[in-house]
């Protein structure tokens, strides 16, 4: 059985990939800290990652991140586990919105 897994980018790599038309940057911090701050995409905060699943549905790059990596390294394992998602390339911006600062 083939399982999807995630690659570690840095925020060079993410603002490349983000410039294509079937990729989202997904933000999985709380939505004041994505108020507070963001790089931009959309705001998921990580205990909603099922629920809202779908949003992502129509892209086939996924780019995910948070402050300091972890909760986005965690989303990034998730999104690795959806059987549909196979196709889909799942990234993970290696040290959070921390290492862009």
């Amino acid at each position: 059985m083939y399982k999807n897994t995630y690659t570690d980018i840095s925020l060079t790599q993410m603002n490349e990939l983000r410039q294509q038309s079937d990729s989202v940057v997904v933000d999985v911090r709380e939505t004041w800290e994505f108020e507070e701050f963001n790089e931009g995409g959309i705001n998921i905060p990580l205990a909603e990652i099922r629920q809202q699943r779908e949003l992502l549905s129509p892209f086939k790059n996924i780019i995910v991140l948070c402050t300091n990596g972890v909760r986005s390294k965690v989303a990034a394992l998730d999104f690795c586990r959806v059987p549909e998602w196979n196709e889909k390339k799942i990234f993970h911006l290696h040290g959070g919105i921390l290492e862009t600062e």
